[in-house]
């Protein structure tokens, strides 16, 4: 990841405090977790076979952080922040933009169906 691009994102990811009576292991960097957050949503391997190697963490670690940082509004934020971006060096085509209900809830809705009338001349005997 280059240093650009971190620097826009670190400041958006929230700060955890380590615990003082039981501290634990340490924290994984955020860098290294986003790498590997990174890394398998590339690859689109499953979080178990992310390789200790690349020194991401664990597949589980960045699970865990992919899922924090959603919680916490962090995606939201950055795409908010790249189109501001975008938008004020001007190198956004809006006449490509799609939308569709996905990402955009249609609060009036389509039609309401109405019910079905029945055909038979009575309903159907009971087998009770």
């Amino acid at each position: 990841m280059s240093d650009g691009l971190w620097e826009r994102i670190e400041p958006l990811l929230p700060t955890v405090e380590r615990r003082q009576r039981y501290p634990g292991r340490k924290r994984l960097d955020d860098r290294k977790a986003l790498c590997g957050i990174l890394f398998v949503l590339y690859t689109a391997i499953p979080w178990e076979f992310l390789p200790q190697e690349l020194g991401f963490g664990s597949g589980m670690t960045c699970w865990r952080r992919l899922r924090d940082w959603h919680h916490a509004g962090v995606w939201e934020r950055l795409h908010q922040l790249l189109l501001g971006e975008l938008h004020a060096a001007d190198k956004l085509d809006w006449s490509k933009a799609v939308i569709d209900s996905s990402h955009v809830r249609a609060l009036k809705g389509g039609p309401k169906r109405v019910r079905a009338r029945s055909t038979a001349a009575r309903g159907a005997p009971s087998i009770m």
